[in-house]
């Protein structure tokens, strides 16, 4: 079964990104302006949930909630709670980090992220790499007590400009989208074990994309498939919807009508409805036969 992408806003000129769902609407962050919209499905309207975001990319709540965000533009990853924000993390070893983009939460409240520097994605700043602080771009981790952020470790030692990630249905499993621009970066779906102690394991490459624009954003469903957005129109199969199994067989493509699919997420009343983000602004919908599975709404 085909899936029938419609925008049902957009676009808002320039990428849109992170979105998530909070049980009655989805949040998506607009980079470009620094922004978080929220848009309510049964009215079709769009409203600012959130400004000054500092070009803020990837959410997610967790399991109580709390709406967690990259960054980007601030370097550093947060929690919002009402008007507030707090700083979870904004450096490592003594140095600002490169353009937190994505993350993800475990059952521990850990919260693991992204840390790429793609040019522009954090503001006119980023654009120069002399900016630039860490000699690297990796996965980190949060260590959280209480509800308060206490260490920050670095869990990849081989990853250049990752960018989405994902925790398998056991959380045993980190699959994270390897996504390099440059001739001589991978652009991959590697899916590395997660240790008892927090660390990661070696990785394994599940698919491997090869010249092509690879993984943007993913989300889970409730079978344990990976539902990732890929491809653009400047060559390969072109912008899609992949739906991955866990060992990385390609189950299903679903091409969408706008260029450079950013990320998706699962909404609605039983989390069947696809939600994606795009490179120019954009808010796709595709009603689906697949049920999504988020730490938060839990159905």
């Amino acid at each position: 079964m085909s899936w029938d992408f419609i925008a049902v806003q957009g676009p808002f000129g320039g990428t849109s990104e992170g979105p998530a769902w909070d049980g009655e609407s989805l949040l998506f962050t607009h980079i470009p302006e620094s922004k978080i919209y929220r848009f309510n499905p049964r009215t079709s309207t769009t409203e600012i949930f959130r400004e000054n975001t500092n070009c803020a990319n990837g959410l997610m709540f967790d399991e109580s909630g709390n709406l967690y965000a990259c960054e980007g533009g601030g370097r550093r990853v947060v929690r919002y709670d009402g008007d507030s924000t707090e700083v979870l993390a904004e450096s490592y070893q003594g140095s600002r980090f490169n353009v937190p983009n994505d993350l993800a939460i475990d059952p521990q409240g850990r919260v693991w992220f992204t840390d790429p520097f793609y040019e522009g994605a954090g503001g006119p700043w980023s654009e120069d790499r002399s900016n630039k602080e860490l000699d690297h771009d990796s996965v980190y981790r949060i260590d959280m007590t209480d509800g308060k952020s206490t260490a920050v470790s670095r869990v990849t030692e081989d990853t250049t400009r990752p960018n989405g990630l994902l925790f398998s249905l056991d959380f045993q499993t980190l699959y994270v989208a390897q996504s390099g621009r440059l001739p001589e970066e991978k652009r991959q779906l590697r899916a590395y074990p997660v240790n008892a102690d927090g660390s990661l394991g070696d990785h394994e490459v599940i698919h491997d994309f090869g010249e092509h624009r690879g993984i943007d954003g993913m989300v889970l469903d409730a079978d344990g498939n990976i539902v990732a957005t890929a491809g653009y129109k400047a060559g390969g199969p072109g912008p899609m919807i992949y739906v991955f199994s866990a060992s990385g067989e390609v189950l299903e493509t679903h091409s969408t009508p706008f260029d450079r699919p950013t990320n998706c997420s699962f909404g609605g009343e039983d989390l069947s409805t696809l939600y994606v983000t795009t490179g120019d602004g954009f808010l796709l919908r595709a009603f689906t036969e697949r049920q999504g599975r988020l730490s938060y709404p839990k159905i």
